[in-house]
Formats: structure tokens, C-alpha cells, sequence
């Protein structure tokens, strides 16, 4: 495939509309932003970055080379906007991609970004020791050249019509000269980590873990200096008292509305709200695993006949209208309808609770004692199920989840945990089932990452791990493709397989909508990262509050 054929497949395949042009002047400098959180950034390291807020805040700190355009195309570099690289080009053969540097980048402390950091990048990046979870989507990569400071010639082995999107979406670059003196096995916990030095539109000043973090304007930043003075995220444990920082002037900016909040919405109009798409889903993820026992099977979820009973008992279109009346859609897959290899006419697993109910009795589930909990060789049909206490979305749907479920004879613990605890149990696989969300990106090959099978070599976030051998060869399969008939094909096959093999229930796709404080001046929200245009986004001067008297970082 040819550049120019890659180009013109990006013109074709996408029709999402546009989000808006990032340099557009959204009012006078000053002002300092306050987010209100309600998770803190897992890390400061882009490697390991995986959350909203760990992404959020790193791509504020550090650049990429070239970031996905207003268009959100994923095939071949359309739209894609220079950053670090201010220019590059292809090889004929399409398999070399050179970029060329901006000669004023520089990293905070004032060193010039080179070759060389995006080199050391991708070393760090690949490195299983590390565990970059987005590793696998760096794997058409062979090596890197530097044939002087300000270039870096990328040769792939293999071309395929997101190599571009992977790489720049997926790597970015990291200051060797700071961090490549340090053992990468070291690197997660590295003072020089905690307190980044970054080459973004904003600089750290400091970290109060799970409580607040600082960012203030690299007024030096070679893309011209934010309007804002600083930004600092406020993390709040409870989901409602995200809301209520908004709501009372604390905090400008909420990420994402729950319902209930619209109901509690200001009536003075200090606070709006304002859809920009989405491309979240949630679930119930059934760990196949045993936690206390390695790689044996679970002892209930190794059963795919039992993990298909529980899905029929569960009546997702209930949940949605409970939960979100309107503002969300019945999942159908491990996907996000607004991608574009969304397939809506594959076939689920209906809720059918009659079904559900005589298929547990043919596995041998029965309620022997009449105490409406079945039990099988002396085992009761009871499990977990872990939700994060920062949302109350998902605590409400595991509420109904556990009612539902009790119906047909299954009993459910509801265990509440901080984000950051819940995380930390899901990566370590110490769980029955959870209530998970995430937010895809733009492009579909994320669900290589989040449902494929997890191995040292592959990365990947398959909390459960689940293995399915069609899902995996089908996938890569639609990674290699060349044509968007053939990539579609290859996703139809893939997620047929997971939603028959039901390692999870798919539950919801909310519409999201973000909550902002009238003082606030943004520009359009990018459905896949909202922070994408804060350098651009002011505070009127005629709201300002004392807060922002105080630039962030200055005593």
C-alpha cells in the first residue's frame, strides 16, 4: 500500500464529524483551571498510563510527534497535527516513515528534544520489564535511526493502514538524558518519574497523591504559551463530591456528568453541560481465573455455559433506562458503537430469564435448601463483584445487577473500592467479577489490548483473561488487512466470538457530557481525550477568583 493510497483511504472510510480547530482563539490569557477528579492519575510515566486521569495529565507534560486530527482518522496520516515533528514523509515502499523535528522543541529543563528521546522511547516502551500495556500496538515497529539529532526515520515491518496512527498515537517521547541512566525495571517508582520533565504546554509542580496535583504553563513551549496559567486536578474518593465541587464554584471543569447530576445542575446557569460523543463502554468482567489458585480455572466463570446463563438473566435495557433514562445505550460488544468497525446486527446473548433459569438447572446449579441460593457439590452460585467507589454510575448498576441476578438464584456481594484500589486488584487479578468501563480510542485495535489473550510478549489490560483463539486470529488478522472490507469482516468474526464465549456481560455505552463553569471559555472536546485543547481554553477576566491570582507553582 502507497501513501497516497493510505491517504485516500482516510478520506473514505470516516465520516465522524469534525471536532474543531485547535488554535482557534478562545479569550485572554490568565486564570488557573480546577478539575474536579474522581480518580488521581495512577502514574506520571507515559508508559504506564492507562486511566482518563494518568492520560490526561501526561499529555499535558509531554508531546507526541504528530497527534490524531479533528477528524479522529486512524488510517494513514489525514489530518494528524504536527507536534514534536513538524513535518515528515514516507518511503515509497511505505515501510520507513522519517520525521523531522521541531528545532524548538525543548524539554522543561530547556535540553532540545532529539532523536535520540524518541529512540530511548521506544526501547522503554517495548520492554516487557516495563510493561507498557500499549506495547503490542507498537509491534510493526523493527527499529529506529537517528541520522542526526533532529531526525527519526521509523522502519517498520510490515505495512498496514494504522502503522502511522499506532506509532504516534502510542509512543511518546521521553527525556533520555534524565531517565536513561536508570534501570528500566526502576523506572516506575524513579524520583525523576514522580516529577516529570516533560517537552507539553505544561510543566509539574507537584503531587499530593490522591488528593491534588499542579501543572503550570510552560510559558517556553515551543507551541506558542497556554492561555492558562496553570491546571490543578482535585481527586475526590466519592463520586457525588465531584459533582458537588462544580456545583459550588470549587472546581470549572468536571469530566463527565453523571444523571443524577442534571437534575442538581445549578439553576443560576454557573454551570453547563456539554455532550462531546463518546467512545466509553462498560461491563461486567468474570475473572477465569482463580485468584487464590494461579491459572486454575475460576470455579464458576471457567464455565462458559454458566457465563452465559448469567448473561441471559441480566436485563441490560432495564439497567440503561434505570440508571441513565436516556443519556446511554445498551452495549453489544467490545466495542464502542461510534467506531467505525462497530456492527451493530451481530448477535447477543437476549435476557431471557426463563432460559437462564432452566439452562443453570441442566449445569446442575439448584437450590437445594430453599434458601433461594443454588449450590452445586457443595458450592453456592455466590461471587463478588468490585466497583469503584468514584462511580456512582456503575454503583447503581451493580445494584440492580445483584437484584436481577438474585432472581435466578445467584447471590452477589457488592465490594466497593477507591479507583486506585480497584485498579490495582483488577491488574492483580484479585477479584470474582467487576464492574469495568473504559474509554476505547479512536481506533479498534485497542481490543487487542483489553480482551486478547494477555501473555509477557502482548502486554494488554484482559483483567480476566479470557483466551479465545478465533478472537485473537481474527483480530490480528484485521490488524494486517489492507482493505476496509476485509478489516470489517475480520471484526465481525471477532467480536461474534467474544460476545458468544461471554467473558463479560456488556452492559452500557453512556453518552458523555462534561460539566462546566460559566467562566470557563473551551473549544470542542475530542470524544477520545478532552484535555487535547486545554492549552488553548481561558478564564473571563471578569470571573476570576482569588484562586487565580495565584499562578499555579509560584509561591
Amino acid at each position: 500500500m502507497t501513501p497516497s493510497v493510505v491517504r485516500r483511504l482516510a478520506l473514505v472510510l470516516f465520516t465522524v464529524s469534525a471536532v474543531g480547530c485547535r488554535s482557534r482563539d478562545l479569550g485572554p490569557s490568565g486564570g488557573v483551571l480546577v478539575v474536579s477528579a474522581g480518580a488521581d492519575a495512577e502514574t506520571l510515566f507515559p508508559p504506564l498510563a492507562v486511566g482518563s486521569q494518568g492520560r490526561a495529565v501526561t499529555e499535558l507534560l509531554y508531546d507526541k510527534l504528530a497527534d490524531i486530527g479533528p477528524s479522529l482518522n486512524t488510517i494513514g496520516d489525514a489530518g494528524f497535527v504536527p507536534k514534536l515533528a513538524k513535518s515528515w514523509e514516507w518511503s515509497a515502499d511505505s515501510l520507513t516513515i522519517t520525521f523531522h523535528l521541531d528545532e524548538r522543541a525543548r524539554w522543561h529543563d530547556g535540553r532540545p528534544v532529539t532523536a535520540a528521546d524518541v529512540q530511548y522511547a521506544f526501547r522503554v516502551w517495548t520492554d516487557s520489564a516495563v510493561g507498557a500495556v500499549q506495547r503490542v500496538a507498537l509491534a510493526s515497529v523493527d527499529t529506529i535511526a537517528a541520522p542526526d539529532p533532529r531526525t527519526a526515520r521509523v522502519h517498520f515491518r510490515e505495512r498496514t493502514p494504522e502503522q502511522f496512527y499506532a506509532f504516534v498515537y502510542t509512543l511518546i517521547p521521553l527525556p533520555a538524558h534524565r531517565l536513561s541512566a536508570i534501570a528500566d525495571t526502576a523506572l516506575h517508582d524513579a524520583p525523576e518519574v514522580r516529577a516529570p520533565v516533560g517537552s507539553g504546554p505544561f510543566r509539574f509542580v507537584s503531587w499530593t497523591p490522591r488528593a491534588r496535583l499542579e501543572l503550570a504553563a510552560n510559558r517556553a513551549y515551543y507551541g506558542g504559551s497556554p492561555r492558562l496559567d496553570g491546571v490543578v486536578f482535585v481527586v475526590a474518593a466519592q463520586g457525588a463530591t465531584v459533582a458537588a465541587r462544580l456545583f459550588a464554584g470549587e472546581a470549572d471543569f468536571l469530566e463527565q456528568l453523571a444523571p443524577p447530576d442534571f437534575a442538581q445542575l445549578p439553576a443560576d446557569g454557573q454551570v453547563r453541560a456539554r455532550a462531546y460523543g463518546g467512545f466509553d463502554y462498560s461491563f461486567v468482567q468474570f475473572n477465569l481465573r482463580d485468584a487464590r489458585a494461579g491459572d486454575l480455572p475460576h470455579a464458576l466463570f471457567g464455565d462458559v455455559a454458566l457465563r452465559r446463563a448469567l448473561t441471559m438473566a441480566v436485563n441490560r435495557t432495564a439497567i440503561v433506562r434505570s440508571v441513565f433514562d436516556t443519556l446511554a445505550h445498551p452495549a453489544i460488544g467490545p466495542f464502542s458503537r461510534t467506531q467505525w468497525t462497530a456492527d451493530t446486527t451481530l448477535r447477543g446473548i437476549p435476557f431471557d430469564r426463563a432460559a437462564a433459569t432452566q439452562l443453570l438447572d441442566s449445569l446442575g446449579w439448584r437450590d437445594l435448601n430453599g434458601d433461594g441460593v443454588r449450590e452445586r457439590g457443595g458450592r453456592t452460585l455466590a461471587f463478588s463483584l468490585l466497583v469503584p467507589a468514584s462511580s456512582r454510575t456503575r454503583q447503581a448498576a451493580a445494584v440492580l445487577l445483584q437484584a436481577q441476578l438474585k432472581a435466578v438464584g445467584a447471590a452477589v456481594t457488592i465490594e466497593q473500592a477507591d479507583f486506585n484500589a480497584f485498579l490495582d486488584r483488577a491488574h492483580r487479578g484479585a477479584f470474582d467479577a467487576l464492574v469495568g468501563g473504559v474509554r476505547t480510542s479512536p481506533s479498534p485495535r485497542g481490543v487487542r489490548d483489553l480482551w486478547g489473550t494477555p501473555g509477557p510478549a502482548r502486554g494488554g489490560q484482559n483483567w480476566g483473561r479470557w483466551s479465545n483463539a478465533t478472537f485473537d486470529a481474527q483480530v490480528d488478522s484485521a490488524l494486517a488487512a489492507t482493505s476496509t472490507a476485509a478489516v470489517r469482516a475480520h471484526f465481525r468474526a471477532a467480536y461474534q466470538a467474544a460476545i458468544d464465549d461471554a467473558p463479560a456481560i456488556w452492559l452500557y455505552e453512556p453518552r458523555l457530557f462534561a460539566g462546566l463553569h460559566r467562566r470557563l471559555t473551551v473549544g470542542p472536546l475530542r470524544p477520545d481525550a478532552w484535555w487535547s485543547g486545554v492549552a488553548s481554553w481561558s478564564i473571563d477576566p471578569a470571573q476570576r477568583l482569588p484562586r487565580d491570582r495565584r499562578a499555579a507553582g509560584t509561591p
